[in-house]
């Protein structure tokens, strides 16, 4: 079967080579092919993605998130900018999961972090729309192999909002940092307990002028709270601390704990470990999704699905014996 080529793709070994050669164009017009759900760009991608795989990995992952408001985007310019200083080519990615509903990504980021956008280290990308938070998941997991193999030394990977797609986040990132506010009610927020229980380090934002006494008595109440769960596998306790972004305080310690975690991890082989973990993980995602697209893709499981959505409205199937009956259809459509 004969699938579609968009006008203007190159052949794989013009993309490859210039992901390889730190190419920006080439490396965004890589990254739409990898976004895309048509048919010839998914075996493109593959081929592209398995090509440059060698080359990657060689980034340290950080995956952010906070409570809105905290001013992500602010911090997230902040430390990056801090990081070019340091001599680090830094890309910044983001997992939207409320594009889920529009089918679009967010794009605020790019416009808000004016000074980082414009810089020759940086790269700042927006996740794609997907149909499941896996699939958007694995998207983004694949351009940060992208970037990696382009030659980006950290990694930051935000997601807008906190909900499920923290553990997304999560399982492709080395380290995670929770962005948090003083004065804002309940020292916890609303939190999670397992949000928190991810994090490797909490920072209060926004401790500056009236806010440096309240942020302080934040950092103690997460301190406690933190010492409630159990230690991590990797052998770190997680440390809090207080910054701000917008009057650039606190950012370099930021980066001086993620440097102290890469040490330890690196010492007590957890780094590589979790690494493996992730790949694996990764993989069975990769199943999920192809499992799912190929069940919803069938335009004989299509029919019957509305057909039976009419049968259980009218109340003459249950929706157990209607599940039922679609998975016998797929096993005999093989």
């Amino acid at each position: 079967m004969k699938h579609y080529k968009p006008k203007g793709r190159l052949e794989a070994a013009a993309y490859i080579n210039g992901v390889l050669k730190g190419d920006r164009v080439l490396l965004s017009r890589a990254i739409t092919i990898i976004e895309s759900n048509l048919e010839s760009d998914k075996i493109l991608a593959k081929e592209i993605i398995q090509a440059i795989l060698p080359h990657a990995g060689n980034s340290i992952r950080i995956g952010i998130t906070g409570v809105p408001g905290v001013g992500k985007s602010t911090f997230i310019e902040a430390f990056g900018k801090y990081l070019i200083t340091q001599g680090k080519r830094v890309a910044i990615l983001s997992i939207d999961p409320s594009s889920q509903r529009s089918k679009g990504s967010i794009l605020g980021d790019k416009t808000r972090m004016e000074e980082l956008s414009v810089m020759q280290e940086a790269y700042i990308r927006p996740s794609a729309s997907g149909d499941t938070l896996g699939g958007v998941a694995n998207k983004t997991g694949e351009t940060m192999l992208l970037c990696e193999a382009n030659g980006y030394d950290v990694v930051l990977i935000e997601t807008v909002g906190v909900g499920q797609s923290e553990t997304a986040v999560h399982g492709m990132t080395d380290f995670f940092l929770l962005l948090m506010l003083s004065g804002a009610g309940d020292e916890l927020q609303g939190i999670k307990k397992g949000i928190m229980e991810m994090a490797d380090m909490v920072v209060i934002n926004k401790a500056d002028g009236d806010n440096v006494r309240m942020s302080e008595m934040a950092k103690l109440q997460y301190q406690n709270a933190l010492h409630i769960f159990p230690q991590s596998d990797s052998g770190w306790s997680p440390v809090v601390s207080t910054a701000s972004a917008i009057k650039n305080i606190g950012i370099s310690n930021v980066w001086d704990e993620v440097s102290k975690f890469k040490a330890l991890v690196d010492e007590n082989g957890y780094f590589n470990k979790n690494r493996n973990h992730q790949q694996i993980d990764w993989m069975y995602n990769n199943i999920n999704e192809e499992l799912k697209n190929l069940f919803y893709g069938s335009k004989n499981i299509k029919g019957h699905l509305s057909r039976l959505e009419k049968e259980i409205v009218s109340a003459k199937i249950s929706p157990v014996k209607a599940a039922e009956i679609m998975i016998q259809q797929f096993k005999e459509s093989f």
